[in-house]
């Protein structure tokens, strides 16, 4: 069965990046209770206001159910104005993936 990396790109509105990164990491956080393998909050070096939070699920469905429950609703619903609209994810299939193991 192939795993899938959800990409979804968030761009702050004025003086609110802060916050949202809060947030993003805060939501970032629940994922593995929706079945998340893995999930990571990027903010640009470039433009402190940009993010892109990735997060990957076995499954397509497990992804909807954590986009659709009540924590990321919750959370679009708080920081309703702190980030521009719409968010659209882009689901990836996953080919490869590996992290450098370090002593």
């Amino acid at each position: 069965m192939a795993s899938y990396s959800f990409h979804l790109s968030f761009y702050a509105t004025g003086l609110r990046a802060d916050d949202l990164a809060i947030a993003l990491d805060q939501l970032a956080a629940v994922s593995p209770r929706y079945g998340a393998n893995s999930w990571g909050v990027y903010r640009s070096a470039d433009d402190r206001y940009k993010f892109l939070f990735v997060v990957d699920f076995p499954d397509k469905d497990g992804f909807k159910q954590f986009w659709n429950g009540d924590d990321a609703v919750d959370f679009r619903a708080a920081m309703s104005g702190a980030f521009q609209n719409p968010v659209a994810y882009v689901p990836h299939t996953i080919v490869t993936s590996g992290a450098a193991v370090t002593a």
